[in-house]
């Protein structure tokens, strides 16, 4: 692992994340992209909760009953209680999703995200309902370092190692979030 400050501080849209820096594995660690088409990992990536806003907590929370309908919990168990003070994340705090039956609370019967189908559904854009840490991974960030999740740098996340890079899948989530500058700027690091 090498860590590369970038030029300047990429602020994300929301107000939070900052990123200055990027972990170089992103450019080389590979996964398995194409969720949609996958016949292996029966949605392994969303076995436990994931941190969520808590904005993004309440937005969820007001959807009413058509969104809650769709979750196999109650409103009242879908977030940890324990609030954590974090400036990496735009309302400066986050708790958890839980889980209901070995799986994220929000994973859809079957498969895949019922946040993401909902949005999709109702053309919501998702990046307003789902968690910003689900919509990047296996990208992640921490304390100003863009990089792989502990997942994929560990080899443990199902789907590593074939397919795109970490950077290469992330790219468009990274350029709603930080902007093409980012973009642009880790294009030129992926390209050495």
């Amino acid at each position: 692992m090498s860590v590369i400050r970038l030029s300047r501080n990429y602020t994300c849209v929301q107000g939070a994340p900052v990123i200055h820096s990027v972990d170089d594995a992103i450019f080389r660690l590979r996964y398995f992209t194409r969720c949609m088409a996958c016949t292996f990992c029966k949605d392994g990536c969303c076995d436990h909760g994931v941190d969520i806003d808590t904005a993004n907590r309440d937005r969820l929370l007001a959807l009413g009953d058509v969104f809650a309908a769709r979750i196999a919990a109650p409103r009242e168990a879908w977030f940890t209680a324990d609030v954590v003070a974090d400036p990496e994340f735009p309302s400066g705090s986050y708790v958890r999703t839980t889980t209901h039956n070995g799986a994220c609370v929000f994973r859809a019967p079957g498969r895949g995200c019922a946040i993401h189908a909902y949005a999709m559904e109702t053309g919501t854009d998702y990046h307003a309902l789902k968690p910003m840490v689900s919509t990047l991974f296996p990208a992640t960030f921490d304390y100003g370092v863009l990089g792989p999740s502990g997942e994929v740098a560990d080899s443990s996340l199902i789907c590593a190692g074939e397919g795109p890079t970490v950077y290469e899948g992330a790219r468009g989530e990274l350029a709603y979030y930080f902007g093409d500058a980012l973009v642009a700027e880790l294009d030129g690091l992926a390209a050495v």
